[in-house]
Protein backbone atom coordinates (compact mmCIF):
# COMPACT_ATOMS: atom_id res chain seq x y z
CA UNK A 1 0.00 0.00 0.00
CA UNK A 2 1.38 3.40 -0.99
CA UNK A 3 1.05 5.94 1.80
CA UNK A 4 0.35 9.58 1.19
CA UNK A 5 1.36 11.75 4.12
CA UNK A 6 0.47 15.44 4.13
CA UNK A 7 2.57 17.75 6.29
CA UNK A 8 1.27 21.20 7.18
CA UNK A 9 3.15 23.59 9.45
CA UNK A 10 1.23 26.55 10.83
CA UNK A 11 3.06 29.84 11.37
CA UNK A 12 2.67 29.39 15.13
CA UNK A 13 4.66 26.11 14.81
CA UNK A 14 1.75 23.69 15.24
CA UNK A 15 2.60 20.58 13.18
CA UNK A 16 -0.28 18.92 11.34
CA UNK A 17 0.38 15.47 9.89
CA UNK A 18 -2.38 13.74 7.92
CA UNK A 19 -2.34 10.19 6.60
CA UNK A 20 -5.41 9.15 4.59
CA UNK A 21 -6.17 5.43 4.81
CA UNK A 22 -7.99 3.41 2.15
CA UNK A 23 -10.76 1.01 3.03
CA UNK A 24 -11.85 2.53 6.35
CA UNK A 25 -14.90 4.59 7.29
CA UNK A 26 -13.55 6.02 10.52
CA UNK A 27 -10.96 8.62 11.36
CA UNK A 28 -8.83 9.28 14.42
CA UNK A 29 -6.69 12.14 15.60
CA UNK A 30 -4.07 12.57 18.28
CA UNK A 31 -3.07 15.90 19.81
CA UNK A 32 0.27 16.06 21.59
CA UNK A 33 0.47 19.22 23.67
CA UNK A 34 3.84 20.09 25.28
CA UNK A 35 2.55 19.88 28.83
CA UNK A 36 4.08 16.70 30.26
CA UNK A 37 5.30 16.03 33.77
CA UNK A 38 8.73 17.54 33.02
CA UNK A 39 7.05 20.96 33.19
CA UNK A 40 5.66 20.47 36.70
CA UNK A 41 7.31 22.28 39.59
CA UNK A 42 9.18 19.75 41.70
CA UNK A 43 6.94 20.38 44.70
CA UNK A 44 3.71 20.16 42.68
CA UNK A 45 4.03 16.70 41.18
CA UNK A 46 0.69 15.53 39.82
CA UNK A 47 -0.30 19.00 38.61
CA UNK A 48 -0.39 18.00 34.94
CA UNK A 49 -2.79 15.13 35.59
CA UNK A 50 -5.10 17.55 37.39
CA UNK A 51 -4.80 19.98 34.46
CA UNK A 52 -5.54 17.19 31.97
CA UNK A 53 -8.67 16.16 33.88
CA UNK A 54 -9.94 19.73 34.28
CA UNK A 55 -9.37 20.41 30.57
CA UNK A 56 -12.24 18.05 29.73
CA UNK A 57 -14.67 19.62 32.23
CA UNK A 58 -16.17 22.21 29.94
CA UNK A 59 -14.72 24.31 27.12
CA UNK A 60 -15.85 27.15 24.90
CA UNK A 61 -19.64 27.46 25.02
CA UNK A 62 -20.09 23.96 26.49
CA UNK A 63 -20.22 23.20 30.17
CA UNK A 64 -18.99 19.88 31.51
CA UNK A 65 -22.19 17.96 30.79
CA UNK A 66 -22.71 19.38 27.31
CA UNK A 67 -19.09 18.73 26.33
CA UNK A 68 -19.40 15.06 27.23
CA UNK A 69 -22.87 14.76 25.70
CA UNK A 70 -21.84 16.32 22.39
CA UNK A 71 -18.83 14.01 22.09
CA UNK A 72 -21.01 11.00 22.93
CA UNK A 73 -23.61 12.06 20.33
CA UNK A 74 -20.84 12.11 17.74
CA UNK A 75 -19.82 8.59 18.74
CA UNK A 76 -16.36 9.78 19.74
CA UNK A 77 -14.15 7.27 21.51
CA UNK A 78 -11.67 9.37 23.41
CA UNK A 79 -8.75 9.12 25.78
CA UNK A 80 -6.46 11.52 27.58
CA UNK A 81 -3.09 10.74 29.12
CA UNK A 82 -0.07 12.52 30.58
CA UNK A 83 3.44 11.55 29.55
CA UNK A 84 6.91 12.88 30.18
CA UNK A 85 6.82 15.52 27.44
CA UNK A 86 3.17 15.86 26.43
CA UNK A 87 -0.44 15.62 27.39
CA UNK A 88 -2.14 13.49 24.75
CA UNK A 89 -5.74 13.93 23.62
CA UNK A 90 -6.96 11.23 21.24
CA UNK A 91 -10.32 10.70 19.59
CA UNK A 92 -11.83 8.37 17.00
CA UNK A 93 -15.16 8.70 15.22
CA UNK A 94 -16.85 8.26 11.86
CA UNK A 95 -15.33 10.42 9.17
CA UNK A 96 -18.56 12.43 8.80
CA UNK A 97 -18.06 13.75 12.34
CA UNK A 98 -14.43 14.80 12.07
CA UNK A 99 -15.13 18.50 11.53
CA UNK A 100 -17.38 18.72 14.59
CA UNK A 101 -15.00 16.71 16.76
CA UNK A 102 -11.98 18.83 15.83
CA UNK A 103 -13.99 21.97 16.53
CA UNK A 104 -14.83 20.73 20.02
CA UNK A 105 -11.20 19.87 20.73
CA UNK A 106 -10.06 23.28 19.58
CA UNK A 107 -12.12 24.63 22.50
CA UNK A 108 -10.64 22.01 24.86
CA UNK A 109 -7.11 23.13 23.98
CA UNK A 110 -7.67 26.86 23.62
CA UNK A 111 -10.69 27.70 25.77
CA UNK A 112 -11.03 25.17 28.61
CA UNK A 113 -13.06 26.29 31.60
CA UNK A 114 -10.77 24.62 34.16
CA UNK A 115 -13.59 25.05 36.70
CA UNK A 116 -12.49 25.80 40.24
CA UNK A 117 -15.68 24.08 41.43
CA UNK A 118 -14.31 20.75 40.15
CA UNK A 119 -10.76 21.24 41.45
CA UNK A 120 -11.20 19.74 44.92
CA UNK A 121 -13.02 16.63 43.61
CA UNK A 122 -10.40 16.11 40.91
CA UNK A 123 -7.59 16.26 43.46
CA UNK A 124 -9.49 13.86 45.73
CA UNK A 125 -9.76 11.32 42.90
CA UNK A 126 -6.05 11.65 42.19
CA UNK A 127 -5.32 11.02 45.87
CA UNK A 128 -7.50 7.90 45.79
CA UNK A 129 -5.53 6.58 42.81
CA UNK A 130 -2.28 7.11 44.69
CA UNK A 131 -3.68 5.32 47.72
CA UNK A 132 -4.71 2.45 45.45
CA UNK A 133 -1.05 1.81 44.62
CA UNK A 134 -0.79 0.00 47.94
CA UNK A 135 -2.97 -2.69 46.39
CA UNK A 136 -1.00 -2.66 43.12
CA UNK A 137 2.58 -3.54 44.11
CA UNK A 138 3.67 -4.29 40.55
CA UNK A 139 2.64 -0.84 39.36
CA UNK A 140 4.23 0.72 42.43
CA UNK A 141 7.61 -0.94 41.91
CA UNK A 142 7.71 -0.16 38.18
CA UNK A 143 6.84 3.48 38.77
CA UNK A 144 9.64 3.75 41.30
CA UNK A 145 12.00 1.97 38.88
CA UNK A 146 11.35 4.51 36.14
CA UNK A 147 11.73 7.39 38.58
CA UNK A 148 15.16 6.16 39.67
CA UNK A 149 16.42 5.10 36.24
CA UNK A 150 15.91 8.40 34.43
CA UNK A 151 17.26 11.76 35.59
CA UNK A 152 14.66 13.94 37.22
CA UNK A 153 12.21 15.16 35.93
CA UNK A 154 12.10 12.59 33.10
CA UNK A 155 11.31 9.60 35.27
CA UNK A 156 8.38 11.13 37.11
CA UNK A 157 5.05 9.36 37.24
CA UNK A 158 2.03 11.24 35.93
CA UNK A 159 0.19 10.20 39.11
CA UNK A 160 2.33 12.61 41.09
CA UNK A 161 2.72 12.49 44.85
CA UNK A 162 0.36 13.03 47.77
CA UNK A 163 2.53 15.95 48.90
CA UNK A 164 2.48 17.55 45.45
CA UNK A 165 -1.26 17.24 44.91
CA UNK A 166 -2.00 18.21 48.52
CA UNK A 167 -0.07 21.46 48.13
CA UNK A 168 -1.50 22.29 44.70
CA UNK A 169 -3.75 25.34 44.23
CA UNK A 170 -6.27 25.91 41.47
CA UNK A 171 -4.52 29.13 40.45
CA UNK A 172 -1.31 27.15 39.89
CA UNK A 173 -3.11 24.77 37.53
CA UNK A 174 -4.45 27.72 35.57
CA UNK A 175 -0.93 29.18 35.39
CA UNK A 176 0.43 25.86 34.07
CA UNK A 177 -2.25 25.88 31.38
CA UNK A 178 -1.28 29.39 30.33
CA UNK A 179 2.41 28.46 30.22
CA UNK A 180 2.21 25.04 28.57
CA UNK A 181 -0.84 24.76 26.34
CA UNK A 182 0.76 26.30 23.28
CA UNK A 183 1.01 25.55 19.56
CA UNK A 184 4.79 25.59 19.30
CA UNK A 185 5.88 22.03 19.87
CA UNK A 186 2.32 20.72 19.58
CA UNK A 187 1.40 18.00 17.07
CA UNK A 188 -1.93 17.11 15.49
CA UNK A 189 -1.88 13.74 13.71
CA UNK A 190 -4.92 12.56 11.74
CA UNK A 191 -5.34 9.12 10.15
CA UNK A 192 -8.22 7.35 8.46
CA UNK A 193 -10.89 8.46 6.03
CA UNK A 194 -9.98 12.12 5.75
CA UNK A 195 -10.00 14.69 2.97
CA UNK A 196 -7.01 17.01 3.51
CA UNK A 197 -8.49 19.65 1.20
CA UNK A 198 -11.38 20.01 3.68
CA UNK A 199 -9.52 19.55 6.95
CA UNK A 200 -6.46 21.75 6.39
CA UNK A 201 -8.48 24.98 5.95
CA UNK A 202 -10.47 24.03 9.05
CA UNK A 203 -7.27 23.52 11.05
CA UNK A 204 -5.99 26.91 9.88
CA UNK A 205 -9.23 28.52 10.99
CA UNK A 206 -9.38 26.75 14.36
CA UNK A 207 -5.71 27.06 15.32
CA UNK A 208 -4.05 29.60 13.05
CA UNK A 209 -4.41 32.52 15.49
CA UNK A 210 -3.31 30.48 18.52
CA UNK A 211 -0.53 32.54 20.08
CA UNK A 212 2.74 30.65 20.62
CA UNK A 213 4.33 30.45 24.05
CA UNK A 214 7.89 30.40 25.25
CA UNK A 215 8.47 26.74 24.44
CA UNK A 216 10.98 26.24 27.25
CA UNK A 217 11.95 22.60 27.80
CA UNK A 218 13.29 21.45 31.14
CA UNK A 219 16.54 19.50 31.06
CA UNK A 220 17.32 16.49 33.17
CA UNK A 221 19.12 17.09 36.42
CA UNK A 222 20.26 14.19 38.56
CA UNK A 223 19.35 10.51 38.46
CA UNK A 224 17.91 8.51 41.31
CA UNK A 225 19.49 5.75 43.32
CA UNK A 226 20.56 2.61 41.46
CA UNK A 227 19.14 0.21 44.05
CA UNK A 228 16.15 0.58 46.37
CA UNK A 229 14.13 -1.81 48.47
CA UNK A 230 10.57 -0.86 49.42
CA UNK A 231 9.68 -2.55 52.69
CA UNK A 232 6.22 -4.14 52.61
CA UNK A 233 5.08 -7.13 54.63
CA UNK A 234 3.72 -9.39 51.91
CA UNK A 235 4.18 -13.03 50.94
CA UNK A 236 5.35 -11.93 47.50
CA UNK A 237 8.29 -9.90 46.23
CA UNK A 238 8.17 -7.59 43.21
CA UNK A 239 11.38 -7.05 41.25
CA UNK A 240 12.00 -4.25 38.74
CA UNK A 241 15.16 -4.08 36.63
CA UNK A 242 16.14 -1.39 34.13
CA UNK A 243 19.22 -0.78 32.01
CA UNK A 244 20.05 1.71 29.23
CA UNK A 245 19.16 1.10 25.59
CA UNK A 246 18.95 3.09 22.35
CA UNK A 247 16.23 5.62 21.53
CA UNK A 248 13.56 5.28 18.85
CA UNK A 249 15.43 7.38 16.28
CA UNK A 250 18.68 5.41 16.69
CA UNK A 251 19.87 3.35 13.71
CA UNK A 252 19.92 0.24 15.88
CA UNK A 253 16.45 0.66 17.36
CA UNK A 254 15.03 -2.38 15.56
CA UNK A 255 17.92 -4.52 16.80
CA UNK A 256 17.22 -3.35 20.35
CA UNK A 257 13.49 -3.97 19.93
CA UNK A 258 14.18 -7.40 18.48
CA UNK A 259 16.43 -8.28 21.42
CA UNK A 260 13.64 -7.42 23.86
CA UNK A 261 11.27 -9.49 21.73
CA UNK A 262 13.51 -12.53 22.21
CA UNK A 263 13.42 -11.92 25.95
CA UNK A 264 9.72 -11.23 26.24
CA UNK A 265 7.65 -11.94 23.16
CA UNK A 266 5.05 -14.46 24.28
CA UNK A 267 5.17 -17.85 26.00
CA UNK A 268 8.10 -18.98 23.83
CA UNK A 269 10.30 -16.07 24.92
CA UNK A 270 13.35 -16.65 27.07
CA UNK A 271 12.24 -15.00 30.28
CA UNK A 272 8.99 -16.94 30.32
CA UNK A 273 10.55 -20.31 29.48
CA UNK A 274 13.75 -20.03 31.53
CA UNK A 275 12.55 -18.16 34.61
CA UNK A 276 8.91 -19.15 34.89
CA UNK A 277 8.31 -22.40 33.01
CA UNK A 278 11.51 -24.40 33.54
CA UNK A 279 12.30 -23.29 37.08
CA UNK A 280 8.89 -22.23 38.32
CA UNK A 281 10.44 -19.23 40.01
CA UNK A 282 7.77 -16.61 39.41
CA UNK A 283 4.16 -16.11 38.41
CA UNK A 284 4.91 -13.22 36.05
CA UNK A 285 8.00 -12.05 34.18
CA UNK A 286 8.44 -9.77 31.19
CA UNK A 287 10.56 -7.07 29.57
CA UNK A 288 9.71 -4.07 27.42
CA UNK A 289 11.55 -1.35 25.55
CA UNK A 290 10.79 2.17 26.78
CA UNK A 291 11.94 5.24 24.91
CA UNK A 292 11.87 8.94 25.56
CA UNK A 293 13.19 11.33 22.96
CA UNK A 294 16.80 11.41 24.15
CA UNK A 295 17.08 8.41 26.45
CA UNK A 296 15.75 4.88 26.50
CA UNK A 297 15.82 1.72 28.56
CA UNK A 298 14.80 -1.90 28.82
CA UNK A 299 12.38 -2.34 31.72
CA UNK A 300 11.99 -5.80 33.26
CA UNK A 301 9.60 -7.11 35.89
CA UNK A 302 9.33 -10.32 37.89
CA UNK A 303 6.78 -11.16 40.56
CA UNK A 304 7.58 -14.10 42.81
CA UNK A 305 7.18 -15.59 46.27
CA UNK A 306 9.49 -14.04 48.81
CA UNK A 307 11.34 -17.30 49.50
CA UNK A 308 12.35 -17.54 45.84
CA UNK A 309 12.98 -13.87 45.19
CA UNK A 310 16.78 -14.01 45.44
CA UNK A 311 17.01 -16.84 42.94
CA UNK A 312 14.53 -15.10 40.64
CA UNK A 313 16.66 -11.96 40.61
CA UNK A 314 19.85 -13.88 39.89
CA UNK A 315 18.36 -16.04 37.14
CA UNK A 316 16.68 -13.04 35.47
CA UNK A 317 19.91 -11.06 35.46
CA UNK A 318 21.66 -14.12 34.09
CA UNK A 319 19.23 -14.34 31.18
CA UNK A 320 19.69 -10.66 30.42
CA UNK A 321 23.46 -11.16 30.24
CA UNK A 322 23.24 -14.46 28.34
CA UNK A 323 21.28 -12.81 25.54
CA UNK A 324 24.50 -11.18 24.30
CA UNK A 325 25.87 -14.65 23.52
CA UNK A 326 23.53 -14.82 20.53
CA UNK A 327 19.97 -15.49 19.46
CA UNK A 328 18.69 -18.43 17.45
CA UNK A 329 16.98 -18.21 14.05
CA UNK A 330 13.72 -19.70 15.36
CA UNK A 331 13.63 -17.06 18.10
CA UNK A 332 14.14 -14.28 15.58
CA UNK A 333 11.49 -15.72 13.28
CA UNK A 334 8.93 -15.58 16.09
CA UNK A 335 9.90 -12.01 16.94
CA UNK A 336 9.63 -10.88 13.33
CA UNK A 337 6.24 -12.58 12.93
CA UNK A 338 4.93 -10.70 15.98
CA UNK A 339 6.34 -7.40 14.74
CA UNK A 340 4.70 -7.86 11.34
CA UNK A 341 1.38 -8.84 12.90
CA UNK A 342 1.43 -5.69 15.01
CA UNK A 343 2.25 -3.65 11.92
CA UNK A 344 -0.65 -5.12 9.96
CA UNK A 345 -3.11 -4.55 12.80
CA UNK A 346 -1.90 -0.98 13.14
CA UNK A 347 -2.44 -0.53 9.42
CA UNK A 348 -6.11 -1.42 9.90
CA UNK A 349 -6.72 0.91 12.86
CA UNK A 350 -6.95 4.69 12.43
CA UNK A 351 -6.54 5.14 16.21
CA UNK A 352 -3.30 3.17 16.30
CA UNK A 353 -2.07 4.87 13.18
CA UNK A 354 -2.74 8.42 14.37
CA UNK A 355 -0.82 7.68 17.58
CA UNK A 356 2.08 6.24 15.57
CA UNK A 357 2.13 9.18 13.19
CA UNK A 358 2.27 11.61 16.13
CA UNK A 359 5.05 9.57 17.75
CA UNK A 360 7.07 9.42 14.53
CA UNK A 361 6.81 13.15 14.01
CA UNK A 362 7.88 13.90 17.57
CA UNK A 363 10.81 11.48 17.61
CA UNK A 364 11.92 11.56 13.98
CA UNK A 365 10.49 14.69 12.36
CA UNK A 366 9.02 12.44 9.65
CA UNK A 367 6.58 9.54 9.31
CA UNK A 368 7.81 5.98 8.77
CA UNK A 369 5.88 4.20 6.04
CA UNK A 370 4.64 0.63 6.40
CA UNK A 371 7.02 -0.38 3.62
CA UNK A 372 10.02 1.08 5.42
CA UNK A 373 9.20 -0.63 8.70
CA UNK A 374 8.42 -3.91 6.93
CA UNK A 375 11.75 -3.82 5.12
CA UNK A 376 13.69 -3.06 8.28
CA UNK A 377 12.01 -5.96 10.06
CA UNK A 378 12.74 -8.26 7.11
CA UNK A 379 16.41 -7.26 7.05
CA UNK A 380 16.90 -7.88 10.77
CA UNK A 381 19.25 -10.80 11.34
CA UNK A 382 20.56 -12.73 14.34
CA UNK A 383 23.99 -11.14 13.85
CA UNK A 384 22.43 -7.66 13.94
CA UNK A 385 21.01 -8.33 17.40
CA UNK A 386 24.20 -9.97 18.67
CA UNK A 387 26.36 -7.14 17.37
CA UNK A 388 24.02 -4.59 18.90
CA UNK A 389 24.18 -6.30 22.29
CA UNK A 390 27.96 -6.30 22.05
CA UNK A 391 27.84 -2.52 21.81
CA UNK A 392 24.91 -2.02 24.21
CA UNK A 393 25.01 -4.91 26.70
CA UNK A 394 22.73 -5.29 29.68
CA UNK A 395 24.62 -3.46 32.42
CA UNK A 396 24.46 -0.41 34.68
CA UNK A 397 21.30 -1.79 36.24
CA UNK A 398 18.74 0.09 38.23
CA UNK A 399 16.98 -2.38 40.52
CA UNK A 400 13.94 -1.78 42.73
CA UNK A 401 12.41 -4.49 44.89
CA UNK A 402 9.28 -4.52 47.03
CA UNK A 403 8.63 -7.11 49.70
CA UNK A 404 9.40 -8.23 53.26
CA UNK A 405 13.18 -8.46 52.84
CA UNK A 406 15.83 -6.71 50.73
CA UNK A 407 17.77 -8.90 48.31
CA UNK A 408 21.50 -9.29 47.80
CA UNK A 409 22.43 -7.20 44.79
CA UNK A 410 25.03 -8.14 42.17
CA UNK A 411 28.33 -6.31 42.38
Amino acid sequence: MTQQVIIHQLQNDLSVVIEPMDGVQSVAFTFLVPAGVVYEPGDRRGAMSILCDLSMRGAGERDNRKLVTDLDNLGVERAESVGASHISFSAATLSDHLVEALTIYSDVLRRPHLPESAFEATCALAMQELAGLEDEPRQKVMMKLQEHHYPDPWGRSSMGTTEGIGALKHSEVVALYQDCYQPNGAILAIAGKVDPSVILPLVDRLFGDWEPGTGIVKAGTSGGVSVEHIQQETSQTQIGIAYPSVVYRHDEYFSAFGAVGVLSGGMSARLFTEVREKRGLCYSVYASHHTLRDQASVMCYAGTSSDRAQETLEVTLGELSRLAEGVFPDELDRVKARMKSALIMQQESPSSRSASVARDWYHLGRVCSFEEVHQRVDRLGCDDITDHLGRYPAKDYTIVTLGPQPLDMPS
